[in-house]
């Protein structure tokens, strides 16, 4: 007889938690950067109305196929399909993409930690705009440092997972997101108040529909609808754990809300904080992890008490990046733990080494083996295992849940609603059952397909 599933101590436990997974590193570094590149507030509106018709059915989707199965995506699909089809095939695909996810992102969670105890300690203090940038190349260079802080996410990440559902994921994640939060609100405050700063305000609030057409209308859709769906992380099972962990009490199209209200709202929120502060500094504001590493230790820099502010960002920006590496661990554990009944404190273990290996690539990759350039061009081993997550194991996953959840041909869409609407709160949308069916198909594949044309034949 199996064991019972270990269940969540409290419902804010589990919106916080999926939100947590959810909310990443990208919601700082990509988000505010493609607002104001497509006119601010306007691509805002254009991004929330994509996330409402794209990321939240299939989020609903994915909590529904973890809560009737019970399993993670290691064994959800063979509890659910019909009798001889193969959607089964796909768990592989879908613990692939946690591993995978986590081999990059240990190494990224260890830059946010160490630039936390840089910024404590004073390091950029008295350094121009190319010294700043040279401390961050200079990380990059030693393979030895690189290494011990992506070692040290992996432990802290880990050793929550190791106390437990309640008493280590559920409490800490708890804290962790409450930190988040008011962290966010004290700089938002700071950032917004600074001389100069209601230029940036302007910029990043007020639609500017014109603005959004200059930069080319598809474009700018194509932006909001690929924010819309990389956001929440959808595709990999990463949600769907948290699904098989709560009771039938509460229909999940509401909690899917709340968890996308999360994302969205740290999303926004950074944009509060960057777009303010480099007005006020006349500082321009990029994208990717220059803009964090560069461009903000460089603003921090100018503002009084800016290692204080600076390492508040940076621990901000820890737990972003911790709650992720958290939710994703306790992921890969669940799938030991569904496969082959290992304890928790094996899983944990066996995982914890291999993660560490599979996580020294990328960590190496920019020092030892960077004349190794996967996807041509300057690109690094992190690139690539970005590359195969967001642009193939994200998008082809979306499709899988989806058409298993609308096709009789996989669990079918009377038994997903029927899951779906269990308990209390908001319905799922069933009159808008052809538009789950024909048409949001196709909007996933698009977005595959756009990747695929964006990285290897636009610029071409």
């Amino acid at each position: 007889m199996p064991k019972e599933r270990e269940k969540f101590a409290s419902r804010l436990g589990f919106i916080l938690i999926s939100a947590g997974c959810a909310i990443g590193l990208g919601n700082v570094w990509r988000f505010p950067y493609i607002t104001g590149k497509y006119g601010g507030a306007a691509f805002v509106l254009v991004y929330l109305l994509f996330l409402l018709l794209f990321g939240l059915p299939i989020m609903v989707m994915e909590f529904a196929v973890g809560r009737a199965s019970q399993r993670s995506a290691a064994r959800s699909f063979h509890l659910l399909e019909p009798a001889g089809t193969k959607w089964h095939w796909y768990s592989l695909g879908a613990m692939a993409g946690n591993y995978l996810l986590m081999m990059f992102y240990t190494t990224v969670g260890g830059w946010m930690i160490a630039y936390f105890f840089k910024m404590l300690t004073g390091e950029f203090k008295g350094l121009d705009p190319q010294q700043v940038g040279g401390v961050f190349n200079g990380m990059l260079a030693q393979p030895g440092y690189q290494v011990f802080w992506m070692l040290v996410t992996v432990i802290l990440g880990f050793g929550v997972c190791s106390m437990g559902l309640q008493k280590g994921v559920e409490r800490v994640t708890k804290v962790m997101m409450a930190c988040l939060y008011i962290i966010m609100l004290i700089l938002c405050v700071r950032s917004v108040t600074l001389p100069g700063a209601s230029e940036g305000l302007k910029f990043y609030l007020l639609p500017d529909f014109g603005k959004m057409v200059e930069s080319g209308l598809g474009e700018a859709i194509y932006a909001a609808m690929g924010q819309a769906f990389f956001t929440l992380s959808l595709g990999i099972g990463a949600l769907a754990i948290f699904g098989s962990y709560i009771g039938r009490d509460r229909r999940l199209t509401g909690e899917a809300v709340n968890v996308a209200v999360l994302d969205t709202t740290v999303a926004l929120l950074a944009g509060l904080i960057i777009f303010p502060a480099c007005s006020a500094f006349d500082v321009n504001p990029g994208e990717g992890p220059g803009l964090v590493f560069v461009t903000l230790p460089n603003v921090f820099n100018q503002m009084a008490g800016g290692s204080i502010w600076g390492a508040l960002f940076f621990l901000f920006m820890s737990f972003a990046a911790l709650t992720t590496v958290i939710a994703v661990f306790e992921n890969i554990i669940s799938f030991a733990m569904d496969l082959w009944d290992w304890t928790r404190k094996k899983a944990v273990l066996v995982n914890g080494v291999l993660i560490a290996l599979l996580s020294l690539p990328c960590a190496l990759g920019f020092n030892v083996f960077s004349n190794f350039h996967p996807l041509g061009g300057t690109t690094t081993i992190q690139d690539l295992e970005d590359f195969l997550v967001s642009n193939n194991l994200l998008p082809l996953g979306s499709l899988v849940y989806l058409l298993f959840c609308v096709s009789r041909y996989g669990w079918g869409w009377d038994n997903f609603v029927a899951e779906a609407d269990a308990g209390e709160g908001m319905r799922f949308p069933r009159k808008l059952r052809f538009y789950f069916t024909w048409i949001l198909p196709f909007l996933v594949l698009a977005v595959f397909v756009v990747g695929y044309w964006d990285k290897f034949f636009k610029a071409a």
